[in-house]
């Protein structure tokens, strides 16, 4: 580490165990994803029912909601939209798509990206078509409908790695997610590479190795605060491995969805999300959004933290009992902090500021109040809703 780098965090004041990575890896994934990608996903809201129709009134609804000009640019079709393949193996989808082709071109159309799905197993985890024996002619196909983000999950694969050494069950993921990079960069056309493995074979150690942008790096997600939380903690020790272009990613948002509808909730959702420089990809129905969702899914200085251009990832530096101090540091020098409150009834809470590396008073600005809050230090008290958070950045710069 260079001199100057050193006494940077030296005076942040910050612990080795706190000095984030330089993301000096080596990586061979594209550069499609400098940023973590912003999108909607089908899945959460309607599985593998999901139509033609359903994927354009999506497209609509991100651009009439305000979620495109904030930045959600991919509108993906998850599990259930494949049909069989003909006698050449070329693969075509089933009768909810009728035109696929068409359809890519009405998202593009609405200044959007299309992203799709598949498996390197012989079929998906809705039992559809996979791609196994046909990855360079189903990256062909994609190509040519207009594809920019494909989802490669796992799924009927692992029947492959039953029986073998964990090192081999590696290698077998390794050498089958490489090969479908390998066949969607022989199109040239450039295409997000998301793997899902559920963080099988530690995926996070090699997926930008093998070609991926973002990797799966927890268990599924469900619509609940404790399952959303279970994987918001699932990223510690991960930072190492994110950076501009290759992302951990702790599964799609829940918010707007049952069991994640409490705007304290859904704030605390997209905190940490926001710490992690986690993919933003929703998963609600944008139709039906109340104002409260899309004000948490669009507020621009939360998805700042994001999407900010260092691309560190943030952390868990302290915790008493209940609550939580995250922080991850930004391109402009300060620092978004997350204080988390996890349990049912508000609490009193102050920053630590030696976890966070901060001493005397500091600038601080509330990104969801979207107010300055002048100077503070380690005796400012916050009201912490239940199961909610306080969102702020802090230093120098801090303040608007």
């Amino acid at each position: 580490m260079r001199k100057r780098q050193r006494s940077m965090f030296r005076r942040l004041g910050l612990s080795c165990l706190l000095i984030w990575p330089l993301f000096a890896m080596a990586a061979t994934a594209n550069n499609a994803a400098p940023t973590p990608p912003m999108g909607w996903n089908s899945w959460n809201h309607f599985g593998a029912k999901v139509t033609a129709d359903d994927v354009r009134h999506a497209a609509d609804e991100l651009v009439a909601s305000g979620m495109a000009a904030a930045g959600y640019r991919y509108v993906i079709i998850d599990d259930g939209w494949q049909g069989s393949r003909d006698a050449n193996g070329v693969l075509h989808p089933n009768a909810k798509f009728p035109d696929m082709k068409a359809l890519a071109d009405y998202v593009h159309g609405k200044g959007l990206k299309f992203g799709i799905y598949s498996s390197p197993g012989e079929h998906t985890c809705g039992g559809f078509t996979g791609s196994y024996g046909h990855e360079a002619q189903d990256a062909k196909t994609f190509a040519g409908w207009g594809v920019d983000y494909l989802k490669y999950d796992l799924c009927s694969f692992r029947t492959r790695l039953k029986g073998k050494s964990l090192a081999d069950q590696t290698a077998m993921m390794q050498a089958a997610y490489r090969k479908m990079h390998e066949a969607l960069e022989a199109t040239g056309r450039p295409v997000v590479y998301a793997l899902c493995s559920y963080g099988w074979g530690r995926v996070w150690e090699w997926g930008a190795e093998v070609g991926a942008n973002l990797w799966r790096s927890t268990i599924d997600i469900e619509p609940g605060y404790q399952s959303m939380m279970f994987n918001a903690q699932a990223q510690q020790g991960l930072e190492r491995w994110a950076g501009p272009g290759h992302w951990n990613d702790p599964d799609m948002l829940e918010i707007g969805n049952q069991g994640m509808d409490n705007p304290d909730m859904e704030r605390t959702h997209m905190s940490l999300w926001a710490l992690l420089a986690a993919p933003l990809i929703a998963g609600n129905d944008l139709a039906a959004m109340s104002g409260d969702t899309r004000s948490v899914l669009t507020n621009p200085e939360v998805l700042a933290v994001d999407q900010d251009s260092r691309g560190a990832q943030g952390r868990r530096v302290w915790q008493e009992g209940p609550v939580q101090l995250w922080a991850k540091p930004l391109a402009d020098g300060t620092l978004a902090v997350g204080l988390v409150n996890t349990l049912d009834h508000p609490l009193d809470a102050t920053l630590d500021f030696k976890a966070l590396g901060l001493a005397g008073a500091v600038p601080a600005r509330d990104l969801w109040q979207r107010r300055d809050l002048g100077l503070i230090d380690a005796t400012h008290t916050f009201d912490v809703p239940a199961f909610g958070v306080v969102l702020l950045k802090m230093g120098k710069s801090a303040t608007h």
